[in-house]
C-alpha cells in the first residue's frame, strides 16, 4: 500500500497552512466513513498515534439507532470506547474540500490491543493473511454504480422522496451527450479522486436515466476496498457540493434498473497473475477454476455481503442484468459469474451479484473466503453456462434478506474463515433490519387495500 501522502509531507503543508484539517475515519458496518475532524495542527502534534470512538459505531443500523442483541455491546455493558488508530500509508488529500486531508482507521479495543474483529477493515486483513499464507495475493477493482438526481438532498428528504427526478430525461447508457449534462459533477469526481491518489480510469453512463458508473484500476484487495469507500463519499459530496443528490440504493423505483457493485478478482503470486494457463482453451489455470468453484458453491452462503438491506434483493429480477443464479459463463451477463478477459493475461472473474448498497470489505472478504475454500477443498468447475441464465431455478442465490441470514447463520464455510464472533455479529445484522422493515406500513399496503380490503 502506498500512500498519496506522507506524514512527512502533511507536517510541511500544516506549517505551510495550506493544510488545516484531518479527517480521521474509520469504516463502519454499512462501509460508510465515520470519525472525527482534527485540526491539523493538533494531528500531528499527538493525535497521529489514537484516537477514541464509541463502541456503537459497529452496532448501528443506517438512522444510527443501536439496537440490542449484539454481543459486542449493549445498554448493559455501557457502551464503552474502541481506539481509532490511523493507518498512516492511507494518508490522502481531499481536493474537493479545502485544506483537507483523510486517513483511515483501525480499529481496536479501548487499551488499543486487540483489533475487533467484526471491524469491516480488519474482516478483510484476515482474509488477505489467509491468502498470503498460501502465498497468494488478491487484486480486485470494484465498479461503482448510482444515481443522480436533479434535486438536493435536503429538498428530496423534506419532501419524503416522493418526487425523484433523475438528472438526465432517457436511458443514458455509454451516451457521450446525456453525460455531457453530468459533467458539473463527473468531470471534478474524476480529477478530484485522481489528485487524491485513487487511480481513475473513467466515467460513463448506465443502463438508465440518470445512472452513472465510475470505474477505479484493480489494485490489491484492501486499496481497492479503500479506494471504492472513498470514492463513494466523494461521489456524494460532490453532488452535494454542486445541488444534487446522489444514491446508491439498489433499486429507487420499480420499474427502474438498479445500481450493483461488481467485483473483479484475481489471484497473483510472484507479480505474476495465478489465474493464467495459456495452455488452457479459455486461459484459466486450475488454481483460477477452483477459486471460482469456491465463488459458485458459496455464493447463497455469503449473499448477504453482497445485498445487506430489504431493498438490496429488488433488483433482482429476470431481464435486469441483475443476476439471479449462481452460474459462471463467458462473456455473458446474465449469469452471476462471468468470465472476463478469456486467453488474455487478463483472465478474471467478476461477480456480478453485489448491489450498490454492498459494504466492499465484507463483500471482498467473503468472496476470497469461499475462493480459499474452493482452492482448499480441490472443487471441480463445472462447464460454463451458455445462454440465458435467467431461464431455470437451478442454483439460484436468495431471493430475500430473510433467506439470506439463513444461509449466513448456517455457514460452516464462513465460520471457519471468519470466526463464529463475525458471523454472528452480521446475522444480528441482518435480523435487525428484517425486524425495523416488518413494523413498517408502506405506502403500497395502503394503496392496495385501504379500500379493496
Amino acid at each position: 500500500m502506498t500512500a498519496a501522502l506522507t506524514f512527512d509531507d502533511l507536517k510541511e503543508q500544516t506549517a505551510a497552512g495550506a493544510v488545516d484539517t484531518v479527517l480521521v475515519c474509520m469504516v463502519d458496518m454499512q462501509g460508510r466513513l465515520m470519525g472525527k475532524r482534527f485540526h491539523a495542527a493538533h494531528f500531528v502534534a499527538s493525535a497521529w498515534r489514537e484516537t477514541h470512538c464509541c463502541n456503537y459505531l459497529l452496532a448501528t443500523d443506517l438512522e444510527m439507532a443501536t439496537p440490542e442483541g449484539y454481543a459486542s455491546t449493549s445498554w448493559q455493558a455501557g457502551y464503552g470506547d474502541y481506539t481509532m488508530r490511523p493507518d498512516l500509508a492511507t494518508l490522502r488529500p481531499v481536493p474537493w474540500l479545502e485544506g483537507t486531508v483523510m486517513v483511515l482507521c483501525d480499529v481496536l479495543d479501548h487499551h488499543g490491543r486487540t483489533e475487533i474483529a467484526h471491524s469491516p477493515r480488519a474482516v478483510l486483513k484476515r482474509q488477505i493473511a489467509r491468502l498470503a499464507e498460501m502465498g497468494y495475493e488478491a487484486r480486485m477493482a470494484t465498479e461503482l454504480e448510482f444515481f443522480l438526481f436533479e434535486e438536493s438532498f435536503e429538498t428530496l428528504r423534506k419532501q419524503g422522496y416522493r418526487e425523484l427526478h433523475p438528472l438526465s430525461g432517457y436511458n443514458e447508457d455509454y451516451n457521450i451527450f446525456q453525460t455531457t449534462k453530468e459533467e458539473h459533477v463527473m468531470r471534478p469526481l474524476r480529477n478530484h479522486l485522481f489528485a487524491a491518489g485513487i487511480p481513475v480510469e473513467n466515467t460513463k453512463g448506465e443502463a438508465e436515466a440518470g445512472q452513472s458508473e465510475l470505474n477505479i484500476t484493480y489494485a490489491a484487495a484492501m486499496d481497492c476496498a479503500d479506494h471504492h469507500t472513498i470514492a463513494k463519499q466523494a461521489v456524494k459530496e460532490i453532488a452535494h457540493a454542486k445541488g444534487h443528490a446522489a444514491s446508491f440504493l439498489p433499486k429507487w423505483h420499480r420499474d427502474r434498473v438498479g445500481s450493483s457493485a461488481h467485483v473483479h478478482q484475481s489471484l497473483w503470486k510472484d507479480g505474476i497473475s495465478a489465474f493464467v494457463d495459456e495452455g488452457d482453451a479459455l486461459g484459466m489455470s486450475e488454481v483460477m477454476k477452483s477459486y471460482m468453484a469456491g465463488l459458485i458453491r458459496y455464493a447463497s452462503d455469503y449473499t448477504y455481503f453482497l445485498a445487506p438491506y430489504i431493498n438490496s434483493y429488488k433488483r433482482f429480477q429476470k431481464g435486469t442484468f441483475a443476476p439471479t443464479r449462481a452460474v459462471w459463463s463467458v462473456d455473458n451477463r446474465t449469469a452471476g459469474f462471468r468470465l472476463v478477459g478469456d486467453g488474455s493475461k487478463a483472465v478474471r472473474v467478476e461477480c456480478r451479484i453485489g448491489g450498490s448498497d454492498l459494504n466492499p470489505y465484507l463483500a471482498m472478504a467473503a468472496q476470497i473466503a469461499a475462493g480459499i475454500a474452493g482452492i482448499e477443498e480441490g472443487l471441480a468447475l463445472a462447464p460454463p453456462f451458455k445462454g440465458d441464465a435467467y431461464d431455470g431455478d437451478v442454483a439460484e442465490i436468495p431471493g430475500t434478506l430473510r433467506d439470506a441470514r439463513e444461509t449466513l447463520k448456517g455457514s460452516t464455510m464462513l465460520r471457519a474463515a471468519m470466526g463464529d464472533e463475525v458471523v454472528d455479529h452480521y446475522v444480528r445484522a441482518a435480523e435487525v433490519e428484517i425486524e425495523d422493515f416488518d413494523r413498517v406500513v408502506t405506502d403500497y399496503e395502503i394503496a392496495r387495500g385501504f379500500e379493496r380490503a
